[in-house]
Protein backbone atom coordinates (compact mmCIF):
# COMPACT_ATOMS: atom_id res chain seq x y z
CA UNK A 1 0.00 0.00 0.00
CA UNK A 2 1.47 3.39 -1.01
CA UNK A 3 2.14 6.24 1.40
CA UNK A 4 -0.52 8.36 -0.33
CA UNK A 5 -3.10 5.59 0.10
CA UNK A 6 -2.24 5.26 3.79
CA UNK A 7 -2.49 9.01 4.25
CA UNK A 8 -5.93 9.12 2.61
CA UNK A 9 -7.21 6.30 4.81
CA UNK A 10 -5.89 8.02 7.92
CA UNK A 11 -7.56 11.29 6.95
CA UNK A 12 -10.85 9.50 6.32
CA UNK A 13 -10.67 7.81 9.71
CA UNK A 14 -10.06 11.13 11.44
CA UNK A 15 -12.83 12.85 9.48
CA UNK A 16 -15.53 10.26 10.24
CA UNK A 17 -16.13 11.20 13.89
CA UNK A 18 -16.33 14.90 13.01
CA UNK A 19 -18.75 14.11 10.18
CA UNK A 20 -20.98 12.14 12.53
CA UNK A 21 -20.82 14.86 15.18
CA UNK A 22 -22.20 17.42 12.71
CA UNK A 23 -24.78 15.06 11.21
CA UNK A 24 -27.44 15.81 10.09
CA UNK A 25 -26.75 19.07 8.27
CA UNK A 26 -29.96 19.17 6.21
CA UNK A 27 -33.40 17.50 6.10
CA UNK A 28 -33.40 13.71 6.05
CA UNK A 29 -35.32 12.02 3.25
CA UNK A 30 -37.06 8.85 4.46
CA UNK A 31 -38.16 6.62 1.57
CA UNK A 32 -41.15 4.34 2.17
CA UNK A 33 -41.59 1.52 -0.39
CA UNK A 34 -45.34 1.34 0.29
CA UNK A 35 -48.38 3.58 0.13
CA UNK A 36 -49.44 6.16 2.69
CA UNK A 37 -51.24 4.42 5.54
CA UNK A 38 -49.09 1.29 5.36
CA UNK A 39 -47.36 0.04 8.52
CA UNK A 40 -43.97 1.34 7.33
CA UNK A 41 -45.50 4.74 6.65
CA UNK A 42 -47.17 4.88 10.08
CA UNK A 43 -43.90 4.01 11.84
CA UNK A 44 -41.90 6.57 9.85
CA UNK A 45 -44.36 9.28 10.84
CA UNK A 46 -43.94 8.31 14.49
CA UNK A 47 -40.14 8.43 14.36
CA UNK A 48 -39.69 11.45 12.08
CA UNK A 49 -40.92 14.12 14.53
CA UNK A 50 -38.71 12.69 17.28
CA UNK A 51 -35.63 12.95 15.05
CA UNK A 52 -36.62 16.55 14.31
CA UNK A 53 -36.88 17.25 18.05
CA UNK A 54 -33.46 15.70 18.68
CA UNK A 55 -31.50 17.09 15.76
CA UNK A 56 -33.45 20.09 14.49
CA UNK A 57 -33.71 18.70 10.96
CA UNK A 58 -36.99 17.72 9.37
CA UNK A 59 -37.61 14.15 8.19
CA UNK A 60 -39.36 14.24 4.82
CA UNK A 61 -41.47 11.13 4.18
CA UNK A 62 -41.34 10.05 0.53
CA UNK A 63 -43.73 7.21 -0.42
CA UNK A 64 -42.62 5.28 -3.53
CA UNK A 65 -44.89 2.20 -3.71
CA UNK A 66 -43.89 0.35 -6.86
CA UNK A 67 -42.11 -2.71 -8.24
CA UNK A 68 -41.87 -4.66 -5.00
CA UNK A 69 -40.04 -1.81 -3.30
CA UNK A 70 -37.39 -1.60 -5.99
CA UNK A 71 -38.16 2.01 -6.91
CA UNK A 72 -37.57 3.23 -3.37
CA UNK A 73 -34.64 0.84 -2.96
CA UNK A 74 -33.03 2.08 -6.16
CA UNK A 75 -33.22 5.67 -4.97
CA UNK A 76 -31.58 4.81 -1.66
CA UNK A 77 -28.92 2.54 -3.16
CA UNK A 78 -27.69 5.30 -5.50
CA UNK A 79 -28.13 8.23 -3.11
CA UNK A 80 -25.18 10.15 -1.72
CA UNK A 81 -24.12 8.00 1.26
CA UNK A 82 -24.13 10.74 3.86
CA UNK A 83 -27.04 9.60 6.05
CA UNK A 84 -29.51 12.07 4.59
CA UNK A 85 -31.31 9.47 2.46
CA UNK A 86 -32.74 6.49 4.33
CA UNK A 87 -35.49 3.92 3.90
CA UNK A 88 -37.88 2.58 6.49
CA UNK A 89 -38.78 -0.77 5.03
CA UNK A 90 -40.37 -4.01 6.10
CA UNK A 91 -39.41 -7.64 5.81
CA UNK A 92 -40.63 -7.26 2.21
CA UNK A 93 -37.11 -6.00 1.52
CA UNK A 94 -35.80 -9.53 2.06
CA UNK A 95 -38.73 -11.01 0.18
CA UNK A 96 -38.10 -8.98 -2.95
CA UNK A 97 -34.41 -9.86 -2.86
CA UNK A 98 -35.32 -13.54 -2.59
CA UNK A 99 -37.89 -13.45 -5.38
CA UNK A 100 -36.76 -11.09 -8.12
CA UNK A 101 -33.89 -12.49 -10.21
CA UNK A 102 -32.91 -9.10 -11.64
CA UNK A 103 -32.84 -6.03 -9.44
CA UNK A 104 -31.28 -2.59 -9.97
CA UNK A 105 -29.15 -3.14 -6.88
CA UNK A 106 -27.64 -5.88 -4.71
CA UNK A 107 -29.75 -6.13 -1.55
CA UNK A 108 -26.93 -7.76 0.39
CA UNK A 109 -24.16 -5.34 -0.67
CA UNK A 110 -25.67 -1.95 -1.51
CA UNK A 111 -27.31 -1.26 1.86
CA UNK A 112 -26.36 -1.09 5.50
CA UNK A 113 -28.81 -1.97 8.22
CA UNK A 114 -29.29 0.81 10.77
CA UNK A 115 -31.80 -0.55 13.27
CA UNK A 116 -34.98 -2.49 13.69
CA UNK A 117 -37.97 -0.34 14.67
CA UNK A 118 -40.84 -2.72 15.30
CA UNK A 119 -42.33 -6.10 14.58
CA UNK A 120 -45.92 -7.18 14.28
CA UNK A 121 -47.83 -10.34 13.47
CA UNK A 122 -50.22 -10.65 10.61
CA UNK A 123 -53.89 -11.17 11.29
CA UNK A 124 -55.98 -13.41 9.06
CA UNK A 125 -59.07 -11.38 8.16
CA UNK A 126 -62.12 -12.17 6.03
CA UNK A 127 -65.15 -10.09 5.03
CA UNK A 128 -68.14 -10.94 7.28
CA UNK A 129 -70.18 -11.74 4.18
CA UNK A 130 -67.95 -14.69 3.36
CA UNK A 131 -69.82 -16.72 5.97
CA UNK A 132 -66.83 -18.31 7.72
CA UNK A 133 -66.05 -17.77 11.39
CA UNK A 134 -62.93 -19.85 11.96
CA UNK A 135 -59.72 -20.87 10.23
CA UNK A 136 -60.98 -24.42 9.83
CA UNK A 137 -64.11 -23.15 8.10
CA UNK A 138 -61.99 -21.05 5.75
CA UNK A 139 -59.77 -24.03 4.95
CA UNK A 140 -62.83 -26.20 4.30
CA UNK A 141 -64.17 -23.55 1.91
CA UNK A 142 -60.82 -23.32 0.08
CA UNK A 143 -60.50 -27.10 -0.21
CA UNK A 144 -64.03 -27.34 -1.55
CA UNK A 145 -63.32 -24.69 -4.20
CA UNK A 146 -59.74 -25.26 -5.38
CA UNK A 147 -58.40 -22.36 -7.43
CA UNK A 148 -61.47 -20.21 -6.74
CA UNK A 149 -60.53 -18.46 -3.49
CA UNK A 150 -58.53 -15.23 -3.73
CA UNK A 151 -56.08 -13.98 -1.14
CA UNK A 152 -54.48 -10.54 -1.10
CA UNK A 153 -50.99 -9.29 -0.44
CA UNK A 154 -49.47 -5.83 -0.35
CA UNK A 155 -47.25 -6.76 -3.27
CA UNK A 156 -45.18 -9.60 -4.70
CA UNK A 157 -42.41 -10.44 -2.25
CA UNK A 158 -43.99 -8.43 0.57
CA UNK A 159 -44.23 -9.70 4.13
CA UNK A 160 -47.94 -10.32 3.64
CA UNK A 161 -47.15 -12.32 0.49
CA UNK A 162 -44.47 -14.37 2.22
CA UNK A 163 -46.67 -15.01 5.26
CA UNK A 164 -49.51 -16.05 2.97
CA UNK A 165 -47.29 -18.51 1.11
CA UNK A 166 -46.22 -20.00 4.44
CA UNK A 167 -49.91 -20.32 5.31
CA UNK A 168 -50.81 -21.83 1.92
CA UNK A 169 -48.02 -24.42 2.14
CA UNK A 170 -48.85 -25.35 5.72
CA UNK A 171 -52.59 -25.60 5.00
CA UNK A 172 -52.09 -27.37 1.64
CA UNK A 173 -54.72 -25.31 -0.17
CA UNK A 174 -55.02 -24.23 -3.81
CA UNK A 175 -55.77 -20.50 -3.74
CA UNK A 176 -55.12 -17.50 -6.01
CA UNK A 177 -52.71 -14.72 -5.11
CA UNK A 178 -53.86 -11.16 -5.92
CA UNK A 179 -51.06 -8.64 -5.27
CA UNK A 180 -51.76 -4.96 -4.58
CA UNK A 181 -49.64 -1.83 -4.42
CA UNK A 182 -50.03 -1.67 -0.65
CA UNK A 183 -52.02 -2.68 2.40
CA UNK A 184 -54.75 -0.01 2.11
CA UNK A 185 -55.69 -1.21 -1.38
CA UNK A 186 -55.66 -4.86 -0.31
CA UNK A 187 -57.86 -4.06 2.68
CA UNK A 188 -60.33 -2.18 0.49
CA UNK A 189 -60.86 -5.16 -1.81
CA UNK A 190 -61.15 -7.51 1.17
CA UNK A 191 -63.85 -5.23 2.55
CA UNK A 192 -65.68 -5.36 -0.79
CA UNK A 193 -65.60 -9.17 -0.92
CA UNK A 194 -63.48 -9.36 -4.07
CA UNK A 195 -60.79 -10.89 -1.84
CA UNK A 196 -61.83 -13.80 0.36
CA UNK A 197 -58.99 -13.52 2.88
CA UNK A 198 -55.96 -11.43 3.68
CA UNK A 199 -53.12 -12.04 6.11
CA UNK A 200 -52.82 -8.36 6.91
CA UNK A 201 -50.58 -6.28 9.17
CA UNK A 202 -52.36 -5.60 12.44
CA UNK A 203 -51.43 -1.91 12.57
CA UNK A 204 -53.66 -0.69 9.71
CA UNK A 205 -56.26 -3.47 10.08
CA UNK A 206 -57.22 -2.90 13.68
CA UNK A 207 -59.70 -0.03 13.13
CA UNK A 208 -61.63 -2.10 10.58
CA UNK A 209 -61.69 -5.07 12.95
CA UNK A 210 -62.94 -2.91 15.79
CA UNK A 211 -65.67 -1.48 13.56
CA UNK A 212 -66.80 -5.00 12.66
CA UNK A 213 -66.08 -4.48 8.98
CA UNK A 214 -63.52 -7.29 8.93
CA UNK A 215 -63.63 -10.56 10.86
CA UNK A 216 -60.30 -11.69 12.42
CA UNK A 217 -59.81 -15.44 12.42
CA UNK A 218 -56.26 -15.84 13.75
CA UNK A 219 -52.90 -14.17 14.29
CA UNK A 220 -49.60 -15.54 13.03
CA UNK A 221 -47.38 -15.37 16.13
CA UNK A 222 -47.16 -18.14 18.71
CA UNK A 223 -48.69 -15.87 21.36
CA UNK A 224 -52.00 -14.07 21.02
CA UNK A 225 -51.85 -10.39 20.16
CA UNK A 226 -52.50 -8.23 23.26
CA UNK A 227 -54.96 -6.06 21.32
CA UNK A 228 -56.83 -9.11 20.03
CA UNK A 229 -56.88 -11.37 23.10
CA UNK A 230 -59.95 -13.28 21.92
CA UNK A 231 -58.44 -14.08 18.52
CA UNK A 232 -56.60 -17.42 18.52
CA UNK A 233 -53.21 -18.04 16.95
CA UNK A 234 -52.92 -20.23 13.88
CA UNK A 235 -50.77 -22.57 15.95
CA UNK A 236 -53.47 -23.10 18.58
CA UNK A 237 -55.62 -25.34 16.48
CA UNK A 238 -55.64 -25.19 12.70
CA UNK A 239 -51.88 -25.23 12.03
CA UNK A 240 -49.81 -26.39 15.03
CA UNK A 241 -46.37 -24.78 15.14
CA UNK A 242 -47.16 -22.07 12.61
CA UNK A 243 -45.32 -18.80 13.26
CA UNK A 244 -44.67 -15.59 11.36
CA UNK A 245 -43.68 -12.19 12.78
CA UNK A 246 -42.96 -9.38 10.33
CA UNK A 247 -40.32 -6.74 11.02
CA UNK A 248 -39.67 -3.12 10.13
CA UNK A 249 -36.40 -1.24 10.15
CA UNK A 250 -34.27 1.56 8.76
CA UNK A 251 -31.55 1.01 6.15
CA UNK A 252 -29.04 3.33 4.47
CA UNK A 253 -26.71 3.23 1.45
CA UNK A 254 -23.86 0.82 2.13
CA UNK A 255 -21.08 3.41 1.90
CA UNK A 256 -22.61 5.62 4.57
CA UNK A 257 -19.85 6.31 7.13
CA UNK A 258 -20.06 3.85 10.00
CA UNK A 259 -20.01 6.65 12.53
CA UNK A 260 -23.22 8.07 11.04
CA UNK A 261 -24.85 4.62 10.93
CA UNK A 262 -24.04 4.13 14.62
CA UNK A 263 -25.30 7.62 15.53
CA UNK A 264 -28.56 6.92 13.71
CA UNK A 265 -28.93 3.51 15.35
CA UNK A 266 -28.41 4.95 18.83
CA UNK A 267 -30.97 7.70 18.25
CA UNK A 268 -33.56 5.33 16.77
CA UNK A 269 -33.08 2.95 19.71
CA UNK A 270 -33.61 5.87 22.11
CA UNK A 271 -36.79 6.92 20.29
CA UNK A 272 -38.18 3.38 20.08
CA UNK A 273 -37.58 2.97 23.80
CA UNK A 274 -39.62 6.08 24.68
CA UNK A 275 -42.71 5.07 26.64
CA UNK A 276 -45.01 7.09 24.37
CA UNK A 277 -43.59 5.45 21.23
CA UNK A 278 -43.70 1.94 22.67
CA UNK A 279 -47.27 2.51 23.81
CA UNK A 280 -48.28 3.97 20.46
CA UNK A 281 -46.81 1.02 18.54
CA UNK A 282 -48.45 -1.39 20.97
CA UNK A 283 -51.78 0.41 20.52
CA UNK A 284 -51.51 -0.39 16.81
CA UNK A 285 -50.82 -4.07 17.44
CA UNK A 286 -47.06 -4.00 17.04
CA UNK A 287 -44.06 -4.45 19.29
CA UNK A 288 -41.34 -1.80 19.52
CA UNK A 289 -37.89 -3.22 18.76
CA UNK A 290 -34.40 -1.91 18.13
CA UNK A 291 -31.07 -3.51 17.24
CA UNK A 292 -27.46 -2.78 16.49
CA UNK A 293 -26.57 -2.26 12.82
CA UNK A 294 -24.69 -5.57 12.87
CA UNK A 295 -27.69 -7.47 14.25
CA UNK A 296 -29.98 -5.98 11.63
CA UNK A 297 -27.57 -6.82 8.81
CA UNK A 298 -27.42 -10.45 9.97
CA UNK A 299 -31.21 -10.63 10.15
CA UNK A 300 -31.64 -9.25 6.63
CA UNK A 301 -29.13 -11.66 5.09
CA UNK A 302 -30.63 -14.69 6.88
CA UNK A 303 -34.15 -13.67 5.86
CA UNK A 304 -33.19 -13.39 2.18
CA UNK A 305 -32.01 -17.02 2.23
CA UNK A 306 -35.04 -18.33 4.14
CA UNK A 307 -37.56 -16.55 1.96
CA UNK A 308 -35.89 -17.77 -1.22
CA UNK A 309 -36.40 -21.36 0.00
CA UNK A 310 -40.08 -20.77 0.80
CA UNK A 311 -40.83 -19.05 -2.49
CA UNK A 312 -39.18 -21.91 -4.38
CA UNK A 313 -41.20 -24.46 -2.43
CA UNK A 314 -44.38 -22.50 -3.17
CA UNK A 315 -43.54 -22.27 -6.87
CA UNK A 316 -43.77 -18.49 -6.65
CA UNK A 317 -42.31 -16.53 -9.53
CA UNK A 318 -42.09 -12.80 -10.05
CA UNK A 319 -44.15 -11.55 -12.99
Amino acid sequence: MTFVRLLLLACAALAAPALAQNYPTKPIRMLIPFTAGSASDILARLIGPKLLDAWGQQVVIDNRPSAGGMVAGGIVATATPDGHTLMLTSSAFAGSAALFPKMPYDSAKDFSGVSLVASNPLVLVVPPGLGVKSVNELLALARGKPGQINFASSGIGSGTHYGSELFRLAAKIDVVHVPYRGTPEALNDTLSGRIQYYLAPILPSLPLIREGRLLPLAVTTLQRAPLLPDVPTLAEGALPGFEYDGWFGVIAPSKTPRAIIVKLAHEIARIVDLAEIRERIASLGGRARSSTPEEFDRLIHAEIETRAKIFRAAGTKAD
